[in-house]
């Protein structure tokens, strides 16, 4: 039997490519220093592990959850909210939990948009953002990210038609893959420039814990009536070290959140509830393991970054995440230095033309081993002498 139409139109999974070529050289056994990915390399902190132990010992967790969640968690997500950035959400209806942001992001455009319908993208993005392009059936525009603009998109630069058109947004601040982070100014453009073009706009809040030099990442919810026309969606992934696990949070809109949770009623009956507990721990407790995690992705920024400029590697600081983007010498693409570095150094990295057209000439690299591997990656590549 042939796939559908629909999933021969879906775009290549871009980090399962990139997966694939890095095993294939750990198979050779070649050592290599993977800085391609973006999976934590820290365990979920322990008291959150006991709390997904203690309620899967429980009966009651081995039934069906509510299919919208349990109610704890919304609470809690609400509570966070108001705790971090001062935003008051309502539980009961400007909530909906997630598998992840990732099922947010992809199933968002088949919950709100018609087909044929216009989207804005941020070129470069994360690359499923354009699984739920296809999956919706609807077309789309990027923002360019320029580094001149410092990486935010120039909403005066969009054609009057595409304002027009346009009725979904997506936006990621601390950005993947380019470090950058935006302020309360850019959000409050963000929500003029929304309503004037009645644009909904989703935030992808995904590394929103990750700032450097005391710079608190900016929730896109604080910017003045940014819940008339946008969400945010919230991942425990990097904040708490629980990738594995699949689970985040969208909040704002209420309007975008029920449509959320409609198409999550057809589509799952909610997350296993000893995941849901152990999230109101994470979300509740105490949080000096995020300011420890944070700590240490900024010491690996600075040890990383200064390597890479005492070899002559002009490169700039992320002001955010746990990604650096380093611009690639002028006389390689993205995927040929990439491909470079695995060969020659055997240093993974990501190309950063896998993020889209604005992301050619740049690589990513994942601060996700310990700082000793990231001065070896620099050592090895000052040895190929480009620099």
């Amino acid at each position: 039997m042939k796939l559908s139409n629909k999933l021969q139109q879906l775009p290549p999974q871009f980090f399962a490519s990139l997966v694939q070529k890095v095993g294939a050289a750990v198979a050779e056994g070649r050592d290599v220093i993977n800085l391609g990915q973006g999976n934590p390399d820290q365990p979920t902190p322990p008291h959150i592990v006991k709390a997904l132990q203690e309620s899967a010992e429980n009966p009651l967790s081995h039934k069906y959850s509510p299919f919208r969640g349990i109610s704890e968690f919304k609470e809690a997500a609400a509570a966070f909210y108001k705790r971090e950035y001062n935003v008051d959400i309502d539980p009961s209806t400007e909530v909906a939990i997630l598998f992840g942001t990732k099922i947010g992001l992809v199933e968002l455009p088949m919950a709100v948009l018609n087909p044929g319908d216009l989207m804005l993208l941020p070129d470069p993005g994360y690359p499923d953002y354009l699984s739920g392009v296809v999956l919706a059936d609807v077309q789309y525009e990027t923002l360019p990210l320029v580094a001149k603009n410092h990486f935010l998109p120039d909403y005066n630069a969009i054609s009057d038609e595409s304002k027009e058109r346009a009725k979904l947004m997506y936006l990621n601040y601390p950005n993947n893959p380019t470090g950058a982070t935006a302020d309360l100014e850019f959000f409050n453009k963000t929500v003029a420039f929304a309503k004037e073009n009645d644009i909904a706009v989703s935030h992808d809040f995904a590394y929103g814990a990750i700032g450097f030099e005391g710079e608190k990442p900016i929730s896109f919810l604080q910017a003045e009536g940014a819940k008339d026309i946008g969400i945010e969606m919230y991942t425990l992934s990097k904040t708490y070290n629980m990738a594995g696990w699949r689970v985040g949070f969208a909040v704002g809109n209420k309007e975008m959140i029920e449509a959320l949770n409609v198409i999550q009623d057809h589509l799952f009956v909610s997350l296993f509830p000893a995941i849901q507990h152990a999230a109101v721990t994470a979300l509740s407790n105490h949080q000096v393991n995020v300011t420890a995690l944070v700590e240490l992705y900024e010491s690996r920024r600075n040890v990383f970054i200064n390597a890479c400029q005492k070899i002559g590697w002009e490169v700039v600081a992320p002001k955010g995440s746990f990604f650096a983007w380093l611009p690639v010498p002028n006389e390689y693409t993205s995927q040929e230095f990439a491909d470079k570095l695995l060969e020659e150094a055997d240093v993974a990295v990501a190309p950063g033309n896998g993020f889209g057209e604005f992301g050619e000439g740049y690589i990513r690299v994942g601060l996700l081993v310990d700082e000793n591997r990231l001065v070896k990656a620099v050592e090895r590549i000052e040895k190929l002498g480009i620099f």
